[in-house]
């Protein structure tokens, strides 16, 4: 076989594949809403030796060989990290997939920029009722945002709730009155003695402890727009 032949058997052998709540529930009149492949390289390869003089074409096939199968791991690595990166999307994008979306921006009072999220609207009974309780999970960067016509006293619970979350309260401006870290009920638990009272117009849940790593407080102001929610 010559060593020709036998690089374009090598190379040819190699392929990749790749396989690819929560929620703080609100209570009263209006109910509360609860809150929150591996790519396979196989090489069969086969060194035919024809005597003494063969040893370099052996030694230059091996390496071959090592070279096409670090090509291929390279391969099977792009294809896991790809799978992880498609993985990720299709956890952003299955996260309240049926749901009216709104960017939200958390702004301190010198403008800096505290953090950002992509929030759900929870802005009819129903939807604050059902709040994150029906969410298995919340990426960073995500967060349900609960709307109301007015401010007012309101009370919110971890009914169902899976994850921990942080409730922040707004008034009609967007800027922050309250904020709870509300931790997941124990497994003995339903969350419904669980209540974080608070007034305002709009409640933002996101991630537990979120508000703390960004350092987002009392004062600071939610930036949002409504009308050009998805």
């Amino acid at each position: 076989m010559s060593l020709e032949r036998t690089r374009r058997d090598l190379l040819g052998v190699f392929g990749t594949s790749s396989a690819v709540a929560l929620a703080g529930c609100q209570t009263g009149d209006d109910e509360p809403t609860n809150t929150d492949s591996s790519a396979t390289d196989e090489a069969d390869t086969t060194v035919t030796t024809a005597g003494d003089g063969d040893d370099k074409r052996n030694d230059d096939n091996e390496q071959d060989t090592e070279r096409t199968e670090d090509t291929a791991n390279g391969g099977g690595d792009t294809a896991d990290d790809d799978t992880d990166t498609a993985e990720d999307e299709d956890t952003e994008t299955s996260v309240h997939a049926d749901y009216e979306t709104t960017e939200i921006q958390v702004v301190g009072p010198n403008g800096t920029e505290r953090g950002s999220v992509t929030a759900a609207l929870a802005d009819t009974p129903a939807l604050r009722y059902l709040g994150l309780s029906d969410t298995d999970d919340l990426p960073t960067d995500r967060g349900m945002l609960f709307v109301y016509d007015s401010v007012a006293d309101r009370t919110f619970v971890m009914r169902d709730m899976d994850f921990g979350i942080d409730i922040i309260y707004a008034d009609a401006e967007g800027t922050i009155t309250d904020i709870h870290h509300a931790p997941a009920p124990e497994p003995d638990e339903d969350g419904e003695t669980q209540r974080y009272p608070g007034r305002g117009q709009y409640v933002l849940e996101v991630g537990l402890e979120w508000t703390v790593e960004r350092g987002v407080r009392e004062g600071d102001v939610l930036e949002f727009d409504l009308e050009a929610s998805e």
